[in-house]
């Protein structure tokens, strides 16, 4: 029996509206599965996910989910396509050692996915390098480069590089503030890539 809904971070509210209701879901480095919780009350999905950490698994499993342990950077070949309506991976491809591959199983897999990063090209990303000449630490960056998951940062505007460069239409985007306010992202906008510390966006494979 799935426990109380889950409180969301603001990035995760609005991933979950992107998601219709009663659709098959599977959320790719799901962390301890609260989005998916949310998910499965709220919308009524077939929540799957798959996440590296032991730790993670264990606490998804804890909420009545079907979570498994996998590496979004070998285990998504083994998915047929379109399992499923939305592939989900939030703040997760910028640490993957292999981000086009994964991002085409995603394409794959979902008739939709949805991607969330972090923003090199924020402003207080630039003025840290620029002044500083040391790696960033900002709220979507919080890790020091010693300890970072993340090895494959990118900007908005790279980022949307690669959807053109895999065929990937952009169904929806939003620019993150850092206190997680989100406005419609004009892709790939110089403005937003400047002063936005995140991004969420939806995307199909184009036809």
């Amino acid at each position: 029996m799935l426990m109380r809904s889950p409180i969301l971070r603001p990035e995760l509210l609005r991933i979950a509206d992107m998601v219709a209701p009663s659709s098959r879901v599977l959320d790719v480095g799901c962390g301890d599965g609260a989005l998916l919780e949310h998910l499965a009350r709220s919308k009524n999905v077939d929540a799957r996910g798959i996440e590296l950490s032991q730790a993670g698994v264990n606490a998804s499993v804890a909420r009545g989910l079907s979570v498994i342990q996998g590496d979004a950077d070998t285990d998504l070949a083994e998915y047929p396509s379109r399992a499923f309506d939305y592939v989900i991976l939030s703040q997760t491809i910028q640490a993957t050692r292999q981000p086009k591959v994964v991002l085409e199983h995603l394409l794959r897999i979902g008739r939709f996915v949805i991607v969330s990063i972090p923003n090199f090209g924020f402003w207080k990303v630039r003025l840290k390098l620029a002044l500083a000449g040391r790696m960033p630490l900002t709220g979507m960056l919080s890790h020091p480069w010693y300890e970072t998951p993340n090895i494959h940062l990118c900007t908005i505007a790279d980022f949307v590089a690669l959807t053109d460069a895999l065929n990937a239409r952009i169904e929806r985007a939003l620019a993150v503030d850092e206190s997680g306010d989100v406005r419609t992202l004009s892709t790939p906008g110089y403005w937003d890539n400047l002063t936005a510390a995140g991004a969420i966006f939806l995307l199909a494979r184009a036809e």
